[in-house]
């Protein structure tokens, strides 16, 4: 069964992304990922791309509260329409076509 997580990440620093979407399979191997940086930039991986520097992780994604014990994350989980949301908003934003 396939999930979907958001995690944001409580930072300072604007070279670093604050939202985190993920899809995943199973056993929390990235399928698809969005980053989204304060600015309003987002990157996106999956099997085959790699946009600015996302890229799936090289390992699963550890279990929920494994990330919400660490105080810089608030994990929670979405539905499939919320990260197809995020997702095709950063393809398009990413798209040679788009508006820079």
């Amino acid at each position: 069964m396939t999930t979907y997580l958001l995690v944001l990440w409580h930072h300072d620093h604007d070279d670093e992304p604050v939202e985190l979407y993920s899809e995943q399979d199973d056993d929390g191997w990235e399928l698809r990922k969005v980053d989204v940086y304060r600015d309003g930039k987002m990157d996106y991986a999956d099997a085959t791309t790699e946009i600015g520097t996302t890229a799936l992780g090289e390992v699963p994604i550890p279990p929920i509260e494994d990330i919400a014990a660490q105080s810089e994350f608030s994990p929670r989980w979405i539905s499939r329409e919320e990260f197809e949301l995020r997702w095709h908003a950063a393809v398009a934003r990413n798209s040679p076509e788009a508006p820079r």
